[in-house]
């Protein structure tokens, strides 16, 4: 059996020394207990402690000098401050300081222990040798799986052509970038990409906001208004969410794409663009074509080339890529040095990713900002990660995996829909409109 950490526990109550002290003991830590600063000064001056446990608030010096000294006499030690007064100011003066976990009396011996197995898991975790992230040759998109490398296959010979494409992938895997790369390899790189969110368009305004309106043609329009369509002429437009546009605008799409001009709302005369249209949708089209939502002429012209993008649970290889290139960013941003255990890149490459890469993002970027320590088990990845839920239905399509995320994410933001579209990377009102057709 592993021995305990020896622990020096630091509090001027004797009633609550003694009790955790007989506590810890019985469960087999070995326990040096202080009631004064003085006292804990002088013992991590001259013993090492893998873990101590400190009051903030004891004589005329406090447990912030006590955090200090434990971190200068033996850097990396876990230290868990506890208190019954504590406050802002207090909090984040130990959090900068390096604490492990900040208590709030009263607690119990079993949160006690609950802590300090996780600061033996840390301690465990801290002398491991970190993932070393692999090197990464300069590129806009990670990922060098199979999965991925045809994906660039495709976007490589579709991207010189003038071809309609046609982006199908769940919510968070990247459908954007795929259609920004394949703008950005076409002789149309030097001409204007504009990405449209068709599901946060309202249909009543739709054909103005995509081909424009001429002055009168509604209440409000005092002067002629350009489509996002013209505003595309000699570039790319990228409809998102394409199979969100309502079946009463589907016909205009499709005269477009045929015709390569638009009449303005309200104008009697039709204007010539040139135009290139990449599309892309987390929904079955081809269900929905076989239910009758989206014309099936529609679907044919738009799926002149069609791209899959893999979900990030098909190609868990990429995983490690992946985090290694956001921990770099997030790390730069917010002057940390997060690294990932062999654990934690485990618990990583584990997990299902309903959220795809974007939830990947969303959950590193959130252990750099709030880890207290430096390398990252897996506990740390798994508490970052919004627990699944075992009664939720099994994912059946894309459809599916894009409720189950948008359930779960609600549920983690106490219903808070702002929270939850930001989340998401989803306007509000496109939250909305996904969260009528869910009936919710």
């Amino acid at each position: 059996m592993q021995d305990k950490p020896k622990i020096l526990f630091v509090d001027d109550d004797p009633a609550i020394l003694a009790t955790f002290t007989a506590g810890l003991e019985a469960e087999g830590y070995p326990v040096d207990a202080i009631d004064s600063t003085r006292e804990a000064l002088t013992r991590l001056a001259n013993d090492q402690y893998s873990i101590v446990i400190t009051d903030i608030y004891l004589d005329e010096r406090t447990g912030l000098d006590v955090l200090r000294a434990a971190q200068d006499y033996n850097p990396g030690c876990a230290v868990v401050v506890i208190t019954g007064q504590g406050t802002m100011e207090t909090v984040m003066r130990a959090t900068e300081g390096g604490a492990f976990e900040y208590l709030a009396k009263p607690f119990d011996l079993t949160r006690l222990l609950e802590t300090l197995r996780k600061a033996e898991n840390f301690l465990v975790e801290r002398d491991a040798k970190s993932v070393d992230a692999p090197e990464i040759p300069p590129t806009e998109m990670v990922g060098f799986s199979a999965p991925m490398i045809e994906v660039y296959k495709t976007i490589s010979r579709a991207a010189p052509t003038d071809a309609p494409v046609l982006i199908q992938g769940e919510t968070g895997a990247g459908k954007e970038l795929v259609a920004r790369l394949v703008h950005k390899n076409s002789e149309r790189a030097q001409g204007p990409f504009v990405a449209v969110d068709c599901g946060s368009i309202a249909p009543s305004i739709m054909e103005a906001e995509l081909f424009g309106a001429v002055r009168g043609a509604y209440t409000g329009a005092d002067r002629d208004r350009a489509g996002l369509f013209e505003s595309a002429d000699g570039g790319t437009v990228f409809l998102d969410e394409i199979g969100e546009v309502e079946s009463s605008f589907q016909l205009k799409l499709l005269r477009f794409l045929q015709e390569k001009e638009v009449r303005p709302l309200g104008s009697p005369r039709s204007k010539k663009l040139d135009v290139r249209v990449v599309a892309a949708t987390n929904r079955n089209l081809q269900a929905m074509v076989d239910s009758g939502e989206f014309r099936e002429d529609l679907w044919f012209r738009l799926n002149v080339v069609q791209i899959r993008l893999p979900p990030l649970r098909e190609r868990r290889g990429d995983i490690s890529a992946l985090c290694g290139h956001f921990l770099t960013r997030f790390n730069r941003q917010y002057g940390r040095n997060i690294r990932l255990t062999p654990s934690g890149l485990r618990a990583l490459e584990e997990h299902d990713w309903p959220g795809n890469v974007r939830q990947l993002q969303h959950t590193l970027e959130r252990l750099v900002i709030l880890s207290p320590v430096e390398a990252i088990e897996a506990e740390s990845v798994n508490g970052a990660l919004v627990s699944l839920d075992p009664s939720e239905k099994p994912v059946q399509s894309l459809a599916d995996a894009e409720e189950e995320q948008i359930r779960k994410v609600l549920a983690a933001t106490d219903g808070n829909k702002t929270r939850a579209a930001k989340i998401l990377n989803i306007e509000r009102k496109t939250l909305y409109r996904k969260l009528e057709r869910m009936k919710i």
